[in-house]
């Protein structure tokens, strides 16, 4: 009797072990949102750092959280700063936002002028031809300065491939321009228009140079489609599938687009 009852606890409580170890093995799957967004605590720290900066009201949430992915991502040397571009904003409002992630501060929010052939007021078409005069979105890591032809310029390096990764051979570069001013604005009602640089008031443009330069990161932000669903960086794939490019000294030369 006394063996029956042995064999029956021990086969109860052995039964018992088996299941509640089988329910700690038990995963959710991840859905194609949480592949883009990360999980819920991540997105909950994003949203506690937009509002440490106090961006609300400011730079779109969407827009912020994107940029937050590819920060996240991307082998970025300078990690205190950051820079986007909304481009669902038309021209004639301040749509660069430069942020320092360190001291939770907005260090400047400027205009910013976009492609002649990517719209007018808005920019709403973007390309990554040679001679398209399109602006392109997505993830980009800034490089050095140089004195070309439109001034003190900084160059910058498309870090998605087949989106942007061909704007350092197309000589996309941040630079000042005279047509991106809020006297073009009101006598025009929209900024003048680059051959796809991002394009800054001259007054301006040395202080956020010298602020983003080598090695911080630059998101071109838009609500589009086709950039959401061919991005890698914010699907959260491995790095080797990013755009790879050297990191060479780029050449002083005179030769920018404007």
């Amino acid at each position: 009797m006394k063996n029956l009852l042995f064999i029956l606890i021990t086969t109860w409580f052995f039964t018992n072990f088996a299941n509640q170890n089988n329910s700690l093995k038990t995963v959710n799957t991840p859905t194609p949102t949480d592949t883009i967004i990360g999980n819920t605590d991540d997105s909950t720290e994003i949203e506690k750092l937009y509002s440490a900066i106090k961006l609300e009201g400011t730079l779109k949430f969407d827009a912020f959280e994107q940029a937050m992915i590819g920060y996240e991502n991307l082998p970025i040397k300078n990690k205190n700063i950051i820079t986007v571009i909304d481009f669902t904003l038309p021209s004639t409002d301040k749509r660069m936002y430069v942020i320092d992630l360190k001291n939770k501060k907005l260090l400047y929010h400027s205009i910013v002028s976009h492609g002649r052939n990517s719209g007018e007021k808005y920019a709403k078409s973007f390309s990554n031809k040679h001679g398209s005069y399109q602006s392109s979105l997505g993830f980009y890591v800034t490089e050095n300065t140089y004195q070309g032809g439109n001034g003190y310029s900084l160059v910058i390096n498309g870090l998605e491939r087949g989106i942007n990764d061909q704007a350092k051979p197309r000589a996309v570069v941040i630079h000042g321009a005279d047509y991106c001013s809020n006297a073009v604005i009101a006598s025009t009602g929209r900024l003048g228009r680059s051959y796809g640089c991002p394009a800054l008031p001259r007054g301006v443009t040395k202080p956020i140079i010298n602020t983003i330069k080598e090695g911080t990161m630059l998101f071109i932000y838009a609500d589009n489609k086709d950039y959401i669903a061919q991005s890698k960086v914010l699907h959260s794939v491995k790095r080797g599938l990013l755009a790879q490019h050297e990191i060479e000294q780029t050449r002083n030369s005179n030769i920018s687009l404007n």
